[in-house]
């Protein structure tokens, strides 16, 4: 029976399922000739040629001049390495592509969305919805990467954390200021106060960086706030909507970026921080 170890990397690199028959062989067999490896694999002799001029073509086979050729893989970690490459060329000439046809683009479709979007009252422009979940978390990640100032967090226990931990490692790493206001472990129940204090102990033992404390009240507000200005012209949050009593397939998370609404909620986040709230060492 074939391992089966190690083939998943085959899918990944965008080969027919001849082309990939034909690496698998040849990393198998070593050099060998068109024929050979036709007779050996089952491709058609009158594709066996293609399909090796392809893989050539890719780097991952040395073709070797002579009568008949011969084709030799290369090393597993050089066709590794080759994939990469080829995979971030490909990318790069997508990127500019791209960017080629970015201009003209923005200059045709942006007068059109501009005049779409004068009819867009300014209480339909606040906010937007996604389901909590993957959608919701991707928000949050993204957030988290956008962020050149700060990401202020209002949460019963971060239960999310695993979520969301290396984007929020990504941002302390670029100097964002990042605090967590916890609900109060009284206010919880004993599953959800377990759960709090594991996410404290790895805030204080993995990423020291982060202020947290510990709100004294029932918040009607949940989420992520990230850069917000009091000129308005910044700032997203990731809300929570639906309460406790909510099924979370029912749930959704009330995404805005509107400047003003975010500075209001940074300053509500303020007030709570300051004078609703008390340090770790005070529970």
């Amino acid at each position: 029976m074939e391992d089966d170890r190690g083939l998943e990397f085959f899918e990944r690199l965008d080969l027919t399922e001849y082309e990939q028959t034909a690496l698998r062989e040849l990393l198998s067999l070593g050099r060998t000739t068109a024929p050979d490896l036709a007779e050996a694999t089952g491709i058609p002799k009158a594709r066996i040629y293609g399909v090796l001029d392809t893989l050539a073509d890719a780097g991952y086979v040395k073709v070797i001049p002579g009568r008949p050729k011969i084709y030799q893989p290369k090393s597993p970690a050089e066709i590794s390495n080759r994939a990469v490459e080829n995979r971030r060329q490909r990318y790069e000439r997508q990127r500019q592509e791209i960017e080629n046809a970015r201009e003209e683009f923005v200059d045709t479709f942006e007068p059109l969305y501009q005049q779409a979007s004068d009819e867009i009252t300014p209480t339909e422009e606040l906010f937007y919805v996604v389901d909590v979940g993957d959608p919701s978390e991707t928000e949050t990640r993204t957030l988290y990467r956008v962020a050149t100032e700060s990401v202020d967090v209002i949460t019963k226990g971060f239960d999310y954390f695993d979520d969301v931990e290396a984007a929020l490692a990504d941002a302390l790493d670029v100097g964002v200021s990042v605090r967590v206001l916890f609900m109060h472990p009284s206010l919880l129940d004993d599953d959800d106060r377990s759960r709090q204090a594991d996410i404290v102990e790895r805030l204080q033992t993995d990423y020291p960086e982060v202020r947290f404390r510990f709100s004294e009240q029932q918040q009607p507000i949940r989420g992520t706030i990230g850069d917000p200005s009091l000129d308005y012209d910044s700032g997203k949050a990731v809300l929570l909507v639906g309460g406790h009593d909510v099924p979370v397939a029912r749930r959704q998370a009330a995404i805005t970026e509107n400047g003003a609404f975010v500075a209001g909620l940074q300053q509500y986040v303020d007030l709570l921080w300051d004078h609703q709230s008390v340090e770790p060492n005070d529970i």
